[in-house]
């Protein structure tokens, strides 16, 4: 008999967990809270370096994703590829933390303290007499190769740490039946890392201005976050052995196709393989064109609201004060997005509405954002609230902009596209997979970084060229929905073929 109980009705919505999976459950929740809170460390810590540096601005984004940030995730797959052949997928595990953990050690110890001596300034210099105003992001590329370095493996971090390494894990060892109950959990706990990880981050900033004067403040600073860095890099792969040994060996918890297992030890992971997979398959281009069309659209627009913040905070200090609040805010509103919208909206409205809402947010919040940016001087000053400057009131909407779209991002567009990869046979979860979380992501990013380049280019500056960006986001977002749509039909056909499906 089924319990009405109102006690019992919200349980089900908010702890959907029998009290067997409980050992499977809480780690996943723990590894997810770990890696997520290293990353919005790494997140907030990246844009400050870049953007602050000497000589750069938020010109340098779009010309890191594109010129390092793609060339890199090459690089890494092609690695993944040739390791995966060699390794065993635990010790690939602990080898790639490990080899993250080792490079922000190094950055914090070495790189950072020997800056002056490593960045090449003079060449800068010289860039800036000879080429166009439209290049200056691409000289703060070259000048602070170290910040631009750290910026690379911190993004890195979110695509392979996060996506591929632990949703990859997941998938293996979660059924659709249980994702349906479990995803949403994994997100709402895991994302109190974002709080946290804000406030964490919000907390060094203040340190720094307490330290005697001549202390490196930066330096201060990134000591601290490269030692919480490590602890939690420890801690993941220590939860991640106790999985594989408590966990996966439950026949109750986990039931392993030892065939298909055996062959995918053996699958070869080239980036060319991978590559013609997602091209010859319409389901895996269509997950590759949301990724794509998520980076395009979120990339453009952040990209005009840094800008706006870096003419707000020129500090150092404010600048990341600002974002530890902002990473605090945006985890706040996930985790209440994850409460009272995640399960209801899959449960209720299914698998395309929820994976539509993410562009819905996203098309809504930017086209205000941009209003804004694009007609402020013509608002009212009564519309500017406990006395803002028209600056600030851009900042603080470009803000709100970016909370609701990430927010709804991580509650609702990461578990969706997740899912998706379930009813897949193991080399297409796995190969297309790395493929698309590796490839997909840095491309949409550096796809829209390209357009803004040649905007840069021509137009000279980020605030010249807001209204052309505007227009080519809702190109984007066309592409987005269809996309969705798309995905959505196929995904129900293949779940009512899978023989767990509800």
């Amino acid at each position: 008999m089924q319990d009405n109980h109102p006690f019992s009705v919200w349980r089900a919505r908010l702890w959907p967990v029998h009290g067997y999976e409980l050992k499977k459950v809480i780690p996943m929740i723990l590894m997810f809270y770990l890696v997520l809170f290293v990353y919005t460390i790494l997140r907030d810590t990246k844009d400050t370096l870049v953007i602050t540096g000497h000589g750069s601005g938020a010109e340098i984004i779009p010309f890191l994703k594109l010129w390092v940030n793609v060339p890199f995730a090459i690089l890494f797959t092609i690695s993944y590829a040739k390791l995966s052949n060699v390794l065993r997928r635990n010790m690939l595990f602990y080898f790639i933390i490990s080899g993250f953990i080792l490079f922000f050690c190094l950055f914090s110890f070495v790189l950072y303290p020997c800056r002056d001596v490593l960045h090449a300034d003079q060449l800068a210099d010289y860039l800036e007499t000879v080429l166009p105003l439209g290049f200056k992001g691409f000289i703060a590329v070259l000048r602070n190769w170290t910040f631009s370095l750290f910026y690379v493996m911190s993004e890195l971090w979110g695509s392979v740490c996060l996506s591929l390494l632990f949703w990859g894990f997941a998938n293996h060892i979660t059924q659709i039946s249980e994702s349906k109950r479990f995803y949403a959990l994994f997100g709402m706990m895991g994302n109190l890392a974002l709080p946290t990880a804000g406030f964490f981050v919000y907390y060094a900033s203040q340190a720094r201005e307490t330290l005697p004067e001549g202390t490196d403040s930066w330096g201060y600073s990134l000591n601290i976050m490269t030692g919480v860095i490590t602890i939690a890099g420890l801690l993941i792969m220590l939860v991640y052995w106790w999985i594989n040994r408590f966990v996966v060996t439950d026949p109750k918890l986990y039931q392993a196709d030892n065939t298909a297992e055996s062959k995918l030890e053996k699958l070869s992971l080239s980036i060319k393989d991978s590559l013609h997979l997602i091209l010859s398959s319409r389901y895996l281009l269509c997950i590759a064109m949301l990724v794509i069309c998520y980076g395009v659209c979120i990339n453009m627009v952040e990209v005009t609201w840094k800008n706006q913040l870096r003419m707000q905070y020129p500090s150092p200090n404010e600048y990341n004060q600002f974002m530890g609040l902002f990473s605090t805010c945006t985890g706040i509103f996930t985790i209440f997005m994850m409460l009272f919208v995640t399960n209801n909206v899959i449960r209720r409205f299914g698998w395309t509405v929820a994976a539509l809402c993410t562009p819905a947010v996203l098309l809504t919040t930017g086209c205000l954002f941009f209003s804004f940016v694009l007609f402020r001087d013509s608002v009212p000053n009564g519309w500017f609230i406990l006395g803002m400057s028209p600056l600030m009131m851009t900042v603080v909407i470009g803000a709100l902009q970016n909370i609701l779209s990430k927010s709804t991002k991580y509650s609702l567009f990461d578990p969706t596209k997740e899912m998706s990869y379930i009813p897949l046979d193991p080399e297409k979860k796995v190969k297309g997979k790395a493929a698309v979380d590796v490839i997909g992501n840095p491309l949409g990013k550096s796809t829209g970084s390209l357009i803004q380049q040649v905007l840069l280019v021509i137009f000279g500056s980020l605030s010249a060229i807001t209204p052309y960006v505007a227009v080519i986001v809702l190109g984007f977002f066309i592409v987005w929905i269809t996309s969705a749509k798309s995905l959505g039909t196929r995904f129900r056909h293949l779940a009512k073929q899978h023989s767990d499906v509800e």
